[in-house]
């Protein structure tokens, strides 16, 4: 599914644990890193998206989360043109996301990589808040720095942090 101007709809997930640090994870035979995402179904809803990729990337379900928030509107980026696929129709040049923050609420032992048959990540670490933005893949930095912007104050709010106060990309 691509809208008419070329972006794929999809959702991003900000996994947050109770001591303000982020879910970060590699990427399955590759060196990069980043968050949850994954493409929207033209049957879902953002929310329900979410909940499937929060499923298929990781092994959480609902239960094991809070959602403390979620993007106002949709945070866009562009391929670059070695990853666009000119001979397809129609042409994908970026993804559109909607970005939920949750707040992990059991055990970490939840986390299952391979939860579903083709596993998106191989391993996964916590990092602090503003360590994604300035470590995700380039074309994507954008999108992380303003989802993050967003979610700072409901990550002070939830784990009394102050984001202010961490080093910022």
């Amino acid at each position: 599914m691509i809208d008419a101007d070329g972006y794929r709809p999809n959702v991003g997930i900000v996994l947050l644990n109770q001591d303000g640090r982020l879910f970060w994870a590699r990427r399955v035979n590759r060196d990069g890193w980043q968050f949850p995402q994954g493409g929207m179904r033209s049957d879902e809803t953002p929310l329900e998206a979410m909940y499937r990729e929060l499923e298929e990337e990781t092994g959480l379900a609902a239960h094991h989360v809070e959602v403390l928030g979620a993007t106002r509107g949709w945070l866009r980026y562009k391929l670059p043109n070695r990853f666009v696929r000119h001979h397809q129709r129609p042409t994908c040049i970026g993804q559109k996301q909607v970005w939920f923050l949750l707040r992990l609420t059991g055990g970490e032992d939840a986390l299952c990589l391979n939860a579903c048959e083709k596993p998106e990540f191989d391993q996964w670490r916590w990092v602090d808040f503003w360590y994604p933005a300035a470590n995700v893949v380039n074309f994507k930095r954008e999108v992380y720095e303003r989802a993050l912007r967003q979610f700072a104050p409901l990550v002070e709010t939830a784990c009394c942090v102050e984001i202010g106060n961490l080093p910022r990309p």
